[in-house]
């Protein structure tokens, strides 16, 4: 059906071509999203998910070489195809990335020479010698980050005396104290818990002599200690302090509390283990819970060490003659996304395939506690997780997103889809912060100063609210039909509203960057009934438009987490683009010749399979730290950009909320 909508995208009445024109445009639309459809089902599963990598740096596959060697695994095979990958990843200015394009970090380096050192690799190689050069370049191995320190101290590489002290006595503050583990992010806890006890015990596993790499220590390297990052009277300079008390305490054969914390330690780490084996869904908890388990003496034939082993096994990816590991996967994610762009692409709810797909996930459902109760006690449990098995660690965001596919799709059980959607709906709300927003695995988890001790130079140790998950989570509500007048919603807007750049867009925790922001916002707008011709909205508007490449796409490089002028900058790419389309769609502009380029763009880079492609790291880890490619990001973003455009030439308006239930 034609309408005004169709109206800019139009040549001029007068050119003769103007309705062919038109409706070969349609054609070639109708084309990509039916072949787009035909290729996700093409890679379903036939237990009804999707799940594709989830590609990060090597560090992740490096640090199973160093794995090996603490627990005295010999693996040759596998050893021999790391190394293969070790070296296709390397780039031509002989260092490793964190991201595709990436200039070279320091640490990834270091920790990618030594593994392919104790694989074998001889020291005059020419990748070796390329690899030594750019640690040098790069100020030399006393820049690595803290945990490539830890690694080398365990390797017998440098002194144990470098590394910030992570005592295990930390397990022992009570939940009232400001510096409890239940204030870190749920990702920190399930690693340092595990590594205060590595670190309170300080292992070396010494490398013989033809694997140990004094090469890539200079004469500067002789202070690696972690430096002061705001020297001053300031919480910084005050925890470098406490860091050296600490230290000193710690060679004193006085600890009374060690036992005591060790034990608590050792109970916390089994107990956050899932009966499959993983601990957290996420590689460094898994490696350093298995590590902590086997140094306190659990054998490598004990049940909680071989399920460790075997949910890290389950981790890999093998081709020809390369392996390495994720750091995570993400079925229930990439399952969620799939299925709502399938439905905004046209596929019923009763499709066998999607319905096989929400049962799958339903089934997927947490039902037991975890560390969200420390803060949320009186909310029964109800959330999803990211992963096939991490039940401890629901999470908001793939809850909302799962919550649209199930509200969407007919399933036959009526009663058990209405009772495990309201139990979802009533954890989700209850993990609101106190500032509007949601966090992604704990509520109000933003006590500042976590991120200021030595051992946090990764900037990661909270869990705080973002506008990327909160916009999610008002999509999600607005489409099921849920009260905008709720208290809680006007909360969350007010915390989107405070949260915007001067130029108009939002920061993107979870994804690159804010383009990523923006785009979840403007979604949770529209969907909750916000006025999209207000200046908050229209300034982001003209902020998406103006970030448009020549080409019609959108990009923005990891790089925008480090200096804000490459904000919405970068090459285009499929995901990204797919963003800024559903945004300015979302915001009324889907007649604007600015969507007709973007739209243009993902139909002429679209596969002969119907898939897409791209190199470019979207989704974010830790903002400057860790930055992961989704490898089914530029999938089912792109179907459903398409899909939610033609809905808009077709109706007129976007794909419609539910009449609000304010009962």
């Amino acid at each position: 059906m034609q309408n005004s909508n169709l109206k800019n995208l139009q040549p001029e009445a007068t050119n003769p071509e103007a309705p062919a024109q038109v409706e070969n445009d349609r054609a070639r639309l109708d084309t990509a999203i039916a072949r787009s459809c035909q290729h996700h089902f093409s890679t379903q599963y036939p237990e009804g998910y999707w799940v594709e990598e989830l590609e990060s740096n090597v560090t992740i596959t490096a640090e199973y070489v160093f794995l090996m060697h603490f627990l005295g695994l010999d693996q040759p095979e596998r050893k021999e195809r790391i190394k293969n990958y070790l070296l296709a990843q390397q780039q031509e200015h002989g260092g490793w990335t964190l991201y595709y394009g990436g200039p070279p970090d320091i640490g990834t380096t270091v920790e990618a020479y030594v593994a392919l050192k104790m694989c074998g690799l001889p020291l005059d190689a020419p990748e070796m010698a390329k690899a030594r050069q750019c640690i040098f370049s790069l100020g030399g191995v006393r820049k690595a980050r803290v945990f490539t320190k830890i690694f080398l101290a365990m390797l017998g590489q440098i002194d144990w005396k470098w590394t910030p002290a992570t005592p295990v006595e930390a397990v022992l503050l009570p939940t009232w104290f400001y510096f409890n583990i239940y204030e870190m992010s749920s990702w920190s806890r399930g690693t340092v818990v595990p590594l205060s006890v590595v670190c309170s015990m300080k292992p070396v596993w010494p490398l013989p002599t033809e694997q140990s790499v004094p090469e890539i220590f200079t004469g500067a390297d002789r202070d690696m200690g972690v430096k002061n990052r705001n020297p001053g009277l300031n919480w910084s300079s005050a925890f470098m302090l406490a860091d050296r008390v600490l230290k000193l305490l710690g060679k004193s054969s006085w600890k009374p509390f060690r036992k005591i914390a060790m034990r608590r330690a050792e109970k916390w780490i089994l107990k956050h283990q899932e009966p499959e084996g993983d601990f957290s869904g996420i590689q460094p908890a898994m490696f350093n819970s298995v590590l902590a388990l086997n140094l306190m003496g659990y054998p490598m034939d004990h049940p909680a060490i071989v399920k460790g082993m075997e949910s890290i096994d389950r981790f890999f990816i093998r081709q020809g003659d390369q392996e390495w590991m994720q750091a995570c996967v993400s079925p229930l994610w990439d399952t969620a996304i799939s299925c709502n762009a399938l439905m905004d692409a046209g596929v019923p709810g009763d499709d066998p395939r999607i319905v096989k797909a929400i049962e799958w996930m339903m089934k997927k459902q947490v039902t037991r506690g975890g560390d969200w109760q420390i803060k949320n006690p009186h909310t029964p449990p109800g959330g999803w997780a990211f992963e096939f098995y991490n039940e401890a660690y629901p999470d908001t965001d793939d809850t909302a997103e799962i919550l649209m596919s199930i509200h969407r799709t007919a399933i036959s059980d009526t009663e058990w889809k209405e009772r495990e959607f309201q139990r979802a709906l009533t954890w989700l709300m209850s993990m609101q912060s106190s500032n509007g927003g949601w966090g992604a695995f704990d509520r109000d988890n933003d006590h500042e100063l976590f991120n200021e001790i030595p051992f946090a130079d990764h900037g990661a140790m909270l869990d705080p609210p973002t506008v990327d998950v909160t916009g999610r989570i008002l999509w999600m509500l607005g489409r099921i039909g849920h009260d905008p007048k709720d208290p809680r919603v006007e909360h969350a807007l007010t915390f989107i509203r405070d949260s915007q750049e001067r130029e108009g867009c939002w920061f993107g925790r979870w994804g690159v960057n804010y383009i990523y922001g923006t785009w979840l916002v403007l979604m949770g707008l529209s969907s909750i009934g916000e006025d999209m011709q207000s200046s908050m909205v229209r300034r982001a508007v003209d902020w998406l438009n103006s970030r448009q490449n020549a080409d019609g796409g959108w990009g923005e490089t990891c790089y925008s987490y480090s200096d804000y002028e490459y904000a919405g900058k970068g090459d285009s790419t499929k995901s990204q683009t797919a963003w800024a389309l559903m945004a300015l769609v979302e915001a009324g502009e889907a007649q604007s010749e600015v969507v007709r380029r973007g739209v243009n763009y993902l139909i002429t880079t679209q596969q002969d399979d119907g898939s897409w492609y791209e190199d470019e790291f979207t989704g974010t880890g830790f903002p400057e730290h860790f930055y992961i490619r989704y490898h089914m990001y530029r999938q089912f973003f792109p179907l459903m950009a398409l899909a939610r455009y033609r809905h808009v030439l077709d109706h007129g308006t976007v794909p419609p909320r539910t009449a609000p239930n304010t009962g």
